[in-house]
Formats: C-alpha cells, sequence, structure tokens
C-alpha cells in the first residue's frame, strides 16, 4: 500500500513497527509461554465481562499498554473491574504477565497483537474506561494515517465506551497533541473535553500512574507531558 494513500488504522488493517526486541530472557518466555494462553483474550467471538471474568463488571480497555505498568496498577486499584490490554509487542507483554504474575491479578485479560481486532468485537457501549496513553506519534506528515488518534478509531471509541464513560489520552509529543485535538473537535458530538483551565491537561489526573515513557519523556528527553480526559455524552 502506498504511504500517501488515505486511510486510518481502522481501514489500513495492519500494525506497523517492531512486534519484538531484544530476546526474552527464560522467565519471560515461560510465561509468554504458559501464563499468557490462561489470561488471553478468545481468538473468535464476542468479547464481554461475562465472558472474560464469569459475571458483569465494568470493563476497561488499554490500548497499547507498553510494559503494563499502568495497567497493572488500575487492575490492583479497581479489582471489582475487569482489564482487557491489548499489546503487539511482545516484550511488552512479556513484562505485563510479571505485573500480573506477581500481583496476582485475577481480574486482566490480555491481548498480543492488533488492540483493534479485539475492541471491534467488544460490544457496543460495554466499556467504562478506554485508555490511550503514549501511543507512537508518527510525526512525519506522511504517516499520520498510522496514529491512533484519528477519525475512524475515535468513531469506534466512542461507539465501545457507555454514556458516562471515560476516554484517556496521554502524549509528551507536540506534533500528536495537536493533531488528536484536531481530531477531537470533530467529535464533540460523541466527547466532552473535561477541562478546568491549564491544571487539567498539564496535572496528572488522580487514579492515573506515571508510566516508563511518561517518566523517559521527561528523564531522558526533557519532554513536557499532557493529560486529557473526555467523557462520553
Amino acid at each position: 500500500m502506498s504511504a500517501n494513500k488515505p486511510g486510518d488504522p481502522t481501514t489500513l488493517n495492519r500494525l506497523y513497527g517492531r512486534s519484538q526486541g531484544k530476546p526474552l530472557r527464560k522467565g519471560q518466555a515461560e510465561l509468554v509461554e504458559r501464563l499468557l494462553p490462561q489470561i488471553a483474550v478468545p481468538a473468535e467471538g464476542p468479547v464481554t465481562a461475562e465472558r472474560l471474568f464469569g459475571h458483569d463488571r465494568p470493563l476497561h480497555f488499554e490500548i497499547g499498554f507498553g510494559g503494563g505498568e499502568h495497567l497493572a496498577y488500575r487492575a490492583d486499584l479497581l479489582p471489582d473491574h475487569g482489564f482487557i490490554g491489548a499489546e503487539p509487542f511482545v516484550n511488552g507483554v512479556a513484562q505485563a504477565l510479571v505485573h500480573v504474575r506477581d500481583g496476582a491479578l485475577g481480574n486482566v485479560r490480555l491481548h498480543l497483537g492488533d488492540a483493534l481486532e479485539v475492541l471491534r468485537r467488544v460490544p457496543d457501549g460495554a466499556l467504562t474506561m478506554l485508555y490511550l496513553l503514549h501511543p507512537d506519534p508518527w510525526p512525519k506528515a506522511r504517516h499520520a494515517k498510522r496514529r491512533m488518534m484519528n477519525d475512524g478509531p475515535v468513531e469506534m471509541f466512542a461507539a465501545k465506551l457507555k454514556p458516562g464513560g471515560e476516554l484517556r489520552f496521554g502524549t509528551d509529543h507536540p506534533v500528536y497533541l495537536r493533531h488528536a485535538l484536531s481530531v477531537m473537535r470533530r467529535h464533540t458530538d460523541s466527547f466532552e473535553w473535561q477541562v478546568e483551565g491549564r491544571q487539567s491537561w498539564e496535572k496528572r489526573p488522580g487514579g492515573w500512574c506515571e508510566t516508563r515513557y511518561e517518566a523517559k519523556a521527561r528523564e531522558v528527553y526533557g519532554h513536557e507531558v499532557w493529560y486529557f480526559r473526555f467523557r462520553r455524552r
């Protein structure tokens, strides 16, 4: 597919970037082999709280969870809620599995692969929270269609969130920041920005832990970090 053809992640139907970095350590490889199949999202069929956890409960979804520290933090904070995380990078999934094992987190289900493939199978109006934290910014203009903050994905987010549900978005990249806000302005019928001045986007909200990507952005690159909360109308 030409890089200049129109589209977004819902129409491109492919993943970009790496799927694996350095070789997994023995313990990580064993977790991927043994624990992941036990808590993996089913490969087919509807993705519901009842199917994943045995009964209805508030359902959260994190797109691209990195090393899983935010997912694990939220799952530990809200043990009566169910958490789904999708990540295409096997090294990140292995790290998340360590969090699940060490925290005895029985309310987490993981998917190694495309988040949108799983999200499509979530019934409309089923999600309480949806998280998109420090996604790949794809800063070059010709790669903008690869960004998860685009019209197609945002329309899907709106469909899957229940009224009053929340989309949380964080980034340290100014190009992505401007792009994401431009996209969200086109979806004000679906989302209301929860904002009360600069502190709303400059200060991390309660219940939102720092991720390693956020820490690296500040400490290594000296980037600012911005936080956004959008309520489903």
